[in-house]
């Protein structure tokens, strides 16, 4: 093979490798700006019972078919490090978010969180609310 060949032959495979590489990578997500956050942090009433734990989950997450809850997040604490400005005591987390404060105001109301609340307000002890706006 001369050298010219082999040259082409060579930057072939390394486009064809390269347009491989870049077709396998997925594309960037499309972001979503819902500026309005809700946080709600609820602190079991049993809080070693995973059973309670698994209800209030259970029940959170049917507040995602709220129409203007846009995204909801459940967790529960994390085994990270334990710092001063950590707070851990803590047994649900419930992260929503909206696109308005007419739309964070109307979830309040909604017949669904109404349900949640009637039907889960017995596993819990105590809920602080976080809510945000953009900056």
């Amino acid at each position: 093979m001369n050298s010219l060949n082999r040259k082409t032959f060579l930057l072939s495979g390394v486009a064809l490798a390269a347009g491989t590489v870049a077709s396998a990578m997925p594309a960037a997500p499309v972001q979503k700006k819902y500026p309005v956050v809700h946080h709600a942090l609820f602190w079991l009433k049993n809080p070693s019972s995973m059973e309670d734990r698994a209800k209030l989950v259970a029940g959170v997450k049917t507040l995602a078919k709220i129409k203007t809850v846009k995204e909801l997040r459940v967790g529960v604490v994390a085994s990270t490090e334990k710092r001063d400005v950590v707070d851990n005591s803590w047994g649900v987390s419930e992260l929503m978010f909206f696109e308005d404060l007419e739309g964070q105001a109307s979830y309040q109301t909604d017949p669904i969180h109404l349900e949640f609340i009637k039907n889960c307000s017995h596993l819990w002890d105590k809920v602080i609310v976080y809510d945000a706006i953009e900056a």
